[in-house]
């Protein structure tokens, strides 16, 4: 079986793929709902009231521009499936520009699952701030302020007799520990804890560049994956006076996802997807609990169905306008690494008449055509 072959045999649903496989994207959701395997269900009771983010508005149609266009193989839909019938994170390797990132687009586009949740790694990311962000600070700082408003207010009441005899009235200041006040305006759920309330629908998790993390962050979230659920010691501390709290999410800071004594539970498990440039190796534990898929760059034929379908060219329209350029980009990227967006920037171009001129030809392909790694970066 040649190339040719494998590509189009790729294009025909397995009987057993719900991503990519036959049916409406609800006739799938429910397919994907159904078949829980018994060790990773999840008892999270959804909020009546809270109501996730619908496929529409500006950041679903982000979601499906960028997932639409996406190309996926065989292999790729065979690891997408396997997480999504499994509970368990996809862990996507290769390097820069391979559509890593698009595949998570790609995944809540298909099933019309809403926008991606986005959690971007840095060196500095912990655990903490992709589950939950709280502005202890800023919370403080109100606090002051309704006191000594307070404190201004009490003594402009004051008969002029009581101001006379009182010089310099003691105005205490509030504990440090105790900031007093609502805490539900100071807290706000993460990418990751927004992707765990408890709802019936599975939203998509973009854990972007995991290898740029702190060596400690692919095992603390382990415990998080394996339960599906975290705590809020912030809501904890005050579940005996105030059992329920409403707060703000990922999506919207306005407060709407009830949280009960402090914890947030799943009902479905997210669809989480982290990628990896490959610059760092990961523990035996937190590879065992993923589903790892490493993408190569696309092949060309592979390339020119991804110029069509993200261009909006006509499938059956002449590929002459762009064919050299698709094998400049191979060729080149024989030399060192280019991203697939680097050839869409380059069809756009000539589609759009810019530096045909023959003479312009390589200064055109140096300027858009830059390698990312290699001696000719």
């Amino acid at each position: 079986m040649n190339r040719d072959d494998i590509a189009a045999t790729d294009q025909i649903p397995r009987n057993w793929w719900i991503y990519k496989g036959a049916g409406t994207a609800a006739e799938r959701q429910a397919r994907l709902a159904e078949n829980q395997p018994p060790w990773r269900s999840f008892k999270g009771e959804p909020d009546i009231c809270y109501t996730p983010p619908s496929t529409s508005g500006a950041a679903w149609d982000e979601t499906h521009h960028r997932g639409a266009g996406y190309v996926p193989e065989g292999k790729e839909k065979d690891a997408v499936n396997t997480a999504l019938y499994l509970r368990r994170p996809l862990l996507i390797t290769g390097k820069p520009g391979v559509g890593k990132s698009t595949l998570a687009h790609s995944i809540a586009a298909d099933l019309e699952l809403g926008p991606v949740l986005h959690w971007p790694i840095t060196s500095r990311s912990s655990l903490r701030d992709g589950l939950y962000q709280y502005d202890a600070i800023g919370r403080l700082h109100d606090a002051n302020l309704r006191h000594f408003d307070a404190a201004a207010t009490r003594t402009t009441k004051r008969p002029p007799a009581t101001r006379r005899r009182s010089a310099s009235p003691a105005v205490p200041m509030p504990a440090v520990g105790a900031p007093g006040g609502p805490i539900a305006p100071y807290l706000r759920l993460g990418p990751l804890g927004t992707a765990l309330v408890a709802q019936k629908r599975p939203r998509v998790l973009l854990v972007d560049e995991i290898d740029k993390s702190d060596i400690d962050l692919p095992g603390d979230l382990l415990t998080v994956f394996e339960e599906g659920s975290f705590e809020i010691p912030e809501l904890a501390r005050i579940a005996a006076c105030q059992r329920r709290v409403k707060i703000g999410t990922q999506d919207d800071p306005e407060p709407q996802v009830e949280i009960e004594r402090g914890r947030v539970q799943c009902h479905a498990f997210p669809i989480v997807v982290l990628t990896s440039n490959g610059e760092r190796d990961f523990p035996p534990p937190f590879l065992r609990r993923c589903i790892r898929l490493n993408l190569q760059p696309p092949s060309r034929d592979k390339l020119n169905q991804i110029v069509r379908q993200r261009l909006a060219l006509d499938k059956e329209a002449d590929d002459g306008p762009y064919r050299d350029l698709i094998e400049a980009f191979i060729e080149r990227r024989a030399e060192g690494d280019l991203a697939t967006d680097q050839l869409l920037n380059a069809v756009q171009l000539r589609l759009s008449g810019a530096w045909t001129d023959d003479v312009d030809r390589d200064e055109f392909l140096d300027t858009v055509l830059q390698r990312l790694t290699g001696p000719l970066a």
